[in-house]
């Protein structure tokens, strides 16, 4: 018993990995010419937010084109930290050498991000109460 079939692209999955791949490829792009102090994915990724939200104002029925390729990638997320992990593994003699900076880079962001957003939906819930 196969629990998948093969994979078949359709026209609108072809359609949503070419619009991935546009708002990608724009946002370097953009990134690059007007010497963003942003990489040029999270560029991307803004333009992609406006593309679906342009998407779902149309009254597409909540679907959009990119859903089928975003839910494949989702399935398959954790092969995408493989090369995080290797790197890991292959500086780790230097994570040993600088372990306190290391530790306080990714903490003291962790502890100021939770505040930050304890404090917002604080105000919130005051707002709204």
């Amino acid at each position: 018993m196969r629990l998948h079939g093969p994979v078949r692209p359709d026209d609108r999955s072809l359609a949503g990995l070419l619009d991935l791949l546009l708002c990608w490829a724009a946002g370097e792009v953009l990134a690059r010419v007007l010497h963003l102090p942003l990489p040029g994915p999270v560029v991307g990724l803004v333009l992609l937010l406006a593309v679906l939200g342009v998407q779902s104002s149309r009254g597409g029925g909540g679907e959009v084109r990119s859903g089928p390729v975003a839910d494949l990638l989702l399935r398959h997320l954790a092969l995408l930290f493989v090369p995080a992990g290797v790197g890991v593994i292959t500086y780790l003699s230097l994570l040993r050498e600088q372990a306190v900076p290391v530790a306080f880079g990714l903490v003291l962001p962790l502890v100021v991000g939770v505040a930050g957003t304890g404090l917002v939906v604080d105000r919130l819930l005051r707002r709204r109460a």
